[in-house]
């Protein structure tokens, strides 16, 4: 067992780690949440019940009536109740020391809570969004407060104590207070990666760089290539390498391989200085300019365009501005987990709300800095338990280092937005839907209409998507004027865009018909085995011209190498 010292420095050191942890919460809280929200759900909430008094007590009646149940089970007192059961993909109580009889009942004692509160969260006579928002946050409350988070009630926790004789307590307190420090949770060994090391390592030069981007170009790995060149335009609110992580997973060195001429933008990390920037310079100075230098360094008139995420909403708000300017220069776009009708955006919707928006508009003429930190915690709690609290306890209740993991690695290397581009994007796009309303708004002078986009459309979306719904993804079918391809993989955001072909994993449905509704457009989608890139790189050759000899190395006189890729630009931490 643990000794009385172990013991005290254990619970001192918890207590310091706790008051700094919340304080640290109270502080960023108070810089982006809404406390009125929450209070006036819970307001709601209760009034409800309030009014339904006896839906109230029944609700309370049955609880109680389980738990009572539960314990005179546990002593022998009547037969044992049937067990509340859980969804099979749990891991928390998948460990055999969950069986016993002690830890049983705290599980069953959970569950039965657990299952209590969702119940009046989906009960509740709110309208729609609201009942919504309640359910996501009684979740968030409900994940937090699992017995498999706490030391005293997780009994895979304590046996591991009693193994070390108390240094998985200690090492596991080091690590939090050390995670304080950084403002950011260990997800895997980030001391066995390296940017540049074995991670983003394609060969390419940066061939240009302003204050927002570098573009790079990938050296040809094929004597011929296609005519046209792709120009990929990554999200800025991540780095842009979980396209290029390691040889046999890196989606450019494929790309490179199947002999196309690639340019990449890797964007900057905003610093305070450059917190003005708004939405049209992401155009302006980003995507207009990262094509017209593909042009000129290319000698083409015209690229391919594969985006990312944010990257998509990027490239698609361009395309207006290009028509109105006379800019023929796109031949094809290829939209990867893109989303531009807003009208179902997932439970990232409860993240943020017309108070968060108020706000920060009241702050954008003084310009400022979302922190990539600030957003990841927001990607984190859409999926608690996979995310933060499965480190909670592997990390800091277990004392466990976990595994090198590449692609958790960049999940937790995070880029900065300029709070007025990021402001503007949550009203315009999020809020008020505005890309599916043609000239509601405009960009550097130009009315965005999205329906007189008729360029040659590569749609992928993924299945189990938390951050952009396919379904959300598929409407865009209905607002582009040109032909589409719409593909849907399997697995989620990132797993599922980045599968590659040397593990031909997972599957992915093709459908050429594109029915309004997303539901009758998979019932008749046919389910391929593999790698989509396979399917969208057969696609791309019918837009990428005829094949010529390879560039012998990347940029021009002109152009000329600043730096190797990765470059500079990609190597900043936050």
């Amino acid at each position: 067992m643990l000794s009385n010292p172990a013991l005290d420095t254990f619970f001192k050191q918890l207590t310091l780690a706790n008051q700094q942890w919340m304080q640290g919460w109270i502080n960023s809280s108070n810089a982006t949440a809404t406390p009125a929200q929450p209070v006036t759900m819970m307001h709601d909430l209760i009034q409800h019940f309030s009014q339904t008094h006896g839906q109230w007590l029944e609700h309370h009646t049955n609880y109680y009536q389980q738990h009572l149940d539960l314990w005179l089970g546990m002593i022998g007192a009547k037969p044992a109740a049937e067990k509340v059961a859980h969804d099979k993909n749990d891991r928390r109580f998948k460990a055999p020391e969950w069986e016993t009889p002690l830890f049983d009942y705290i599980k069953q004692n959970y569950l039965i809570t657990s299952q209590w509160l969702m119940n009046l969260a989906d009960t509740s006579h709110s309208d729609d969004a609201t009942r919504e928002k309640i359910a996501f946050f009684t979740r968030q409350f409900v994940d937090a407060i699992s017995p498999s988070n706490f030391a005293l009630t997780n009994p895979e926790v304590l046996k591991r104590a009693v193994e070390t004789k108390g240094e998985s307590l200690q090492e596991g307190m080091k690590k939090l207070l050390a995670d304080m420090e950084r403002g950011t949770i260990t997800m895997t060994d980030e001391e066995k990666f390296e940017v540049g090391g074995n991670l983003a390592i394609t060969p390419g030069s940066v061939i240009f760089e302003n204050e927002l981007f570098q573009l790079i170009q990938y050296a040809a790995s094929t004597p011929k290539v296609y005519d046209r060149p792709l120009l990929v335009v990554p999200p800025c609110v991540n780095k842009y390498y979980i396209m290029d992580l390691q040889p046999d997973n890196s989606m450019m060195r494929y790309i490179v391989s199947q002999g196309y001429t690639t340019y990449l933008v890797s964007w900057k990390s905003i610093t305070p200085e450059l917190g003005h920037l708004r939405w049209d310079d992401y155009i302006e100075m980003g995507v207009l300019e990262a094509a017209r230098v593909v042009r000129e360094a290319s000698g083409r008139d015209k690229m391919n365009v594969l985006s990312f995420c944010i990257g998509g909403e990027l490239v698609t708000t361009s395309i207006p501005v290009m028509q109105h300017r006379g800019l023929d220069w796109f031949e094809s776009v290829t939209l990867m987990t893109v989303m531009l009708d807003h009208t179902e955006p997932g439970d990232i919707k409860h993240c943020f709300d017309w108070n968060t928006v108020i706000q920060r508009e009241t702050q954008m003429a003084r310009g400022g800095v979302v922190s990539g930190k600030e957003l990841a915690r927001t990607f984190a709690s859409l999926r608690a338990n996979d995310l933060i609290w499965n480190y909670v306890v592997n990390n800091y209740l277990k004392g466990q280092t976990p595994p090198p993991f590449d692609l958790l690695y960049w999940n937790n290397d995070g880029a900065n937005l300029a709070l007025p581009m990021h402001t503007f994007f949550l009203r315009n796009m999020y809020l008020e839907n505005n890309l599916t309303k043609p000239n509601s708004f405009s960009l550097c002078g130009v009315p965005i209409d999205l329906t007189k986009v008729d360029l040659p459309t590569y749609i992928f979306a993924a299945r189990e998507d938390h951050i952009v719904p396919w379904q959300s993804a598929y409407h865009t079918t209905g607002i582009f004027s040109g032909p589409i391809r719409f593909v849907l993989g399997a697995s989620g955001h990132i797993a599922g865009a980045i599968n590659p072909v040397t593990t031909n994993k997972r599957n992915y449905w093709i459908n050429e018909n594109l029915p309004k509704d997303p539901e009758q457009w998979f019932e008749g989608a046919e389910s391929r085995p593999g790698s989509w890139w396979q399917d969208w790189t057969q696609w791309l050759v019918q837009h990428s011209g005829a094949q010529v000899a390879a560039p012998k190395k990347p940029g021009t006189a002109k152009f000329k190498e600043i730096e190797p890729a990765p470059g500079r630009y990609v190597k900043e931490r936050i």
